[in-house]
């Protein structure tokens, strides 16, 4: 049995998305390039924004910190794994390992944080049209960015202190492409059944809590949208809102299966394709969703383009 000091130095070996080694370069090839997409997508729909004046508005502010969070996001976990396919070893190190826990974690309570946010500025822009300026002010969007941060920053670090400092004496084999708390207690020789319920209740906090503000807040725009007489307001406001919904019901649903579960209850194959919609997929479909089915960035590209 492994404990003490032991744990501290062990590697971790990640199992990565199949078993197969002849699956690696073809997995290898669609993660690259997803990976690539991603980027560039999210890095075009940034310096959009950053430098066309019509985006300087709370709505696309906002959006520029979305497609910051989805480049990191995606940056934590897909380099690891490629390197993995392309490796004989798929081990990580403890303290990588405790890195990319806490950094994903806070990445991803920044972006449920944050989806929840914009559809206030949504409910606000189109539910109360006259005080827009006062409540989704400069300084209140900044505010609200730094809670995203500074919030899940908070929560990611509590349980991943107190999950790495948990005795590994079982086998380092993590049955995941990356590091992420859930799947890390499987391999834990205590108890964790309490510890379960706390991560239930931070993911009741930091996902079903926005993504519930969030139905409630376009329930309340579509009651709003269908009163309006012009049909070309009618089909911007409900084209803005069902993209923002789109990707927010794929974000929440996903990781609310993973963190409101127990392991008992998880299956590692379904696991790992609830784990590429939201760390993979999301981040590849946030800049497209918002941009292909948007005339203002699509203008925007145009006028960058010449």
């Amino acid at each position: 049995m492994e404990t003490g000091n032991h744990s501290w130095t062990t590697d971790f070996i990640l199992v990565g998305l199949f078993q197969y080694g002849q699956m690696d370069t073809l997995l290898f090839t669609v993660i690259a390039i997803l990976f690539a997409v991603a980027l560039l997508g999210n890095i075009t729909l940034v310096l959009l924004i950053r430098l066309d004046q019509r985006l300087h508005t709370p709505m696309y502010f906002l959006l520029s910190q979305l497609s910051i969070i989805d480049m990191m996001y995606i940056s934590t976990t897909v380099p690891k794994m490629a390197a993995n396919f392309l490796s004989d070893t798929k081990n990580i190190s403890f303290l990588g390992c405790k890195s990319q826990a806490f950094v994903f974690g806070t990445l991803g309570g920044s972006e449920a944080l944050l989806l929840g946010f914009m559809s206030y500025d949504r409910y606000i822009a189109i539910c109360r049209p006259l005080h827009y300026p006062v409540l989704m002010s400069r300084k209140i969007c900044c505010s609200m960015v730094s809670c995203a941060w500074s919030s899940s920053s908070f929560n990611a670090l509590i349980h991943t202190l107190y999950v790495f400092q948990l005795p590994f004496c079982r086998s380092r084999k993590v049955n995941h492409f990356f590091c992420e708390v859930p799947f890390l207690l499987p391999l834990v020789c205590e108890d964790t059944s309490q510890y379960e319920h706390t991560v239930l209740m931070s993911g009741l906090v930091i996902l079903l809590l926005p993504f519930l503000a969030i139905l409630a807040s376009y329930a309340r725009v579509l009651v709003v949208v269908f009163q309006m007489r012009s049909g070309k307001g009618r089909s911007r406001a409900l084209s803005t809102c069902s993209s923002h919904l789109t990707v927010a019901s794929m974000f929440y649903v996903t990781t609310l299966c993973t963190y409101t579960r127990p392991h008992s209850l998880h299956s590692p194959s379904r696991n790992k394709v609830l784990a590429v919609l939201y760390s993979i997929v999301t981040p590849v479909l946030n800049p497209f969703i918002y941009s292909l089915r948007n005339k203002v960035v699509m203008g925007a590209l145009r006028r960058q383009l010449g």
